[in-house]
């Protein structure tokens, strides 16, 4: 009688060992199951964001390679945060625009005989910002992306300086993903 009262709890406990690893196995399975969710969920909430910070730059009646070149840009130099600051080049905003290139911007106002001028403040203004691009654009008869991209990089002879080249790869890679 001992001997099956040995092997019934032998076998019990094989069951509930078992058991328990089953369970185990479940348990890291649902984990695996949530962190595949939570990145479905974040890349969602970016492609949102992406498409909201798109629909921003519709205002300005740009072309649609313009809009999705803005975007990239906009991803490469800021990540999208209309806040960002690098103090190293004093670049603000979603562009990250410096004080030369608002002071360029404006001159070229000037000479357009135009009432609008920036302050170094627009540059924290996303609707300022792009307003920005496109006055800057205009002026240097910059049409294609890489043009727009590299000149916005490295000032108007941008397309000579091979230093633009690696952004433009940065921009360009933004916008094939």
């Amino acid at each position: 009688m001992r001997y099956f009262t040995q092997v019934f709890i032998f076998l019990v406990i094989t069951f509930l060992f078992g058991s328990i690893l089953n369970k185990i196995d479940k348990i890291e399975q649902l984990e695996k199951e949530l962190e595949h969710n939570n990145c479905t969920i974040d890349s969602l909430h970016h492609e949102i964001d992406t498409l909201q910070w798109e629909n921003q730059i519709w205002d300005f009646n740009l072309s649609n390679n313009t809009v999705h070149l803005l975007s990239a840009m906009m991803f490469v130099e800021s990540s999208n945060d209309d806040l960002a600051y690098n103090p190293n080049e004093d670049a603000v905003g979603c562009l990250q625009i410096r004080k030369c290139m608002v002071k360029d911007v404006n001159r070229i106002l000037r000479r357009q005989k135009s009432d609008l001028n920036f302050s170094y403040d627009d540059r924290w203004n996303r609707h300022k910002s792009i307003k920005m691009f496109d006055i800057y654009c205009k002026h240097y008869g910059l049409t294609t992306a890489e043009q727009m991209a590299r000149c916005w990089n490295g000032g108007p002879r941008g397309m000579q300086n091979e230093m633009t080249a690696g952004y433009w790869e940065k921009v360009k890679n933004q916008l094939d993903g």
